[in-house]
């Protein structure tokens, strides 16, 4: 297979991840479909220097996470927090009757955290190795622990201490 080929194919073995983190950092259907176009433009533009040290799969989410930040952060918006989209993390539906009042709060307090916390956060719901998430976010997979681990507990104060949260 030509590089073309090869790039196809990669881009629609992976769509999937490219099209959750361009949701998890913009705010509506258009800009998220201007960062898939960039996310796309730049891994075409690198697709001759992967060099196989990781996964395909590790080196994309590693562009797509580098551009839509850098998209963000570029643009003209000055946005703290990018809220979370509903089908971004998928999760089991429970029986319980506060179940979408409990969703709606985590969510909340999810859009709160920095982008590189949610980014992580991600990584980690999408069920990535440490190593697999110090590689994408270029950071050492104890310090991918460390900061996991502060945010778990950030989101569990944060959740304790809203008085109404009903999460035990």
């Amino acid at each position: 297979m030509g590089k073309k080929e090869d790039y196809l194919a990669a881009i629609n073995e992976n769509r999937d991840l490219i099209l959750k983190v361009a949701s998890l950092y913009t705010n509506s259907k258009e800009d998220r479909n201007d960062v898939v176009q960039e996310i796309q433009y730049q891994l075409w533009k690198s697709f001759t220097s992967f060099q196989e040290r990781s996964s395909i799969r590790t080196w994309m989410y590693r562009v797509a996470m580098n551009v839509a930040i850098y998209q963000l952060k570029i643009g003209k918006r000055k946005i703290r927090s990018v809220p979370l989209e509903e089908d971004l993390i998928a999760i089991q539906v429970m029986d319980d009757d506060g179940y979408e009042e409990k969703w709606q709060l985590l969510k909340s307090k999810i859009n709160q955290l920095n982008l590189l916390e949610k980014g992580i956060l991600f990584l980690y719901l999408e069920n990535r190795s440490y190593g697999e998430i110090a590689q994408i976010i270029g950071i050492s997979a104890s310090n991918v622990g460390t900061r996991l681990s502060r945010i778990k507990e950030k989101l569990r104060e944060q959740i304790q201490n809203n008085p109404d949260h009903g999460i035990r």
